[in-house]
């Protein structure tokens, strides 16, 4: 079984995307998201979580709201109480200087670092084009989730990414192809 980094998305990507999330009772996992990350699991993947907060540097909510709804997604998830091995929220706002809001590469590059992995045992899975421009400033691999609110497929063609990352209908479908691709 080979070792290999899963950073995710958040919104979007493992729950419905609920513009400025900022109580549990909104967090909804989209359809076969547990059942993913488990085969992701089970075939190697350390998971990790990678989300921009900007409600937090915009002062709509505090980094409390935040840590509730991730603690929300745990308890849906059902892969027990840690199943990410490092969470990294950016709350910065898009205009506030920042070091990990997406897409700068500084979280892939500290995964890398401390869990020891080379780029080509990386991959990021987001459903927006700063998902993807994150992965591709890191050197790390890809693929995009058609199932956040914003075309993908449409937004990777203006960032000139439309023929770097494959792009999927679900996180399903999205792992299998990493798990073909990685094992």
């Amino acid at each position: 079984m080979k070792r290999f980094a899963l950073i995710l998305d958040r919104d979007g990507t493992l729950i419905e995307h609920v513009p400025y999330l900022s109580s549990p009772a909104g967090v909804r996992l989209l359809p076969g998201v547990s059942e993913a990350l488990r085969a992701a699991q089970s075939s190697g993947a350390l998971l990790f979580l990678h989300s921009n907060q900007s409600g937090v540097g915009r002062g709509m909510f505090e980094a409390s709201a935040v840590a509730a709804c991730n603690a929300r997604l745990i308890e849906l998830l059902g892969l027990g109480p840690a199943p990410f091995e490092r969470i990294c929220v950016a709350m910065e706002a898009p205009d506030q200087p920042s070091l990990f809001r997406k897409p700068s590469p500084a979280f892939a590059r500290e995964v890398m670092r401390d869990y020891h992995l080379a780029a080509s045992q990386v991959w990021y899975c987001g459903d927006r084009g700063s998902d993807l421009e994150t992965a591709r400033q890191a050197g790390v691999r890809a693929v995009g989730v058609a199932t956040g609110l914003d075309d993908l497929r449409m937004e990777l063609g203006e960032l000139g990414l439309a023929e770097s990352f494959p792009v999927f209908a679900s996180l399903e479908n999205a792992i299998a192809h990493i798990l073909r691709e990685t094992t």
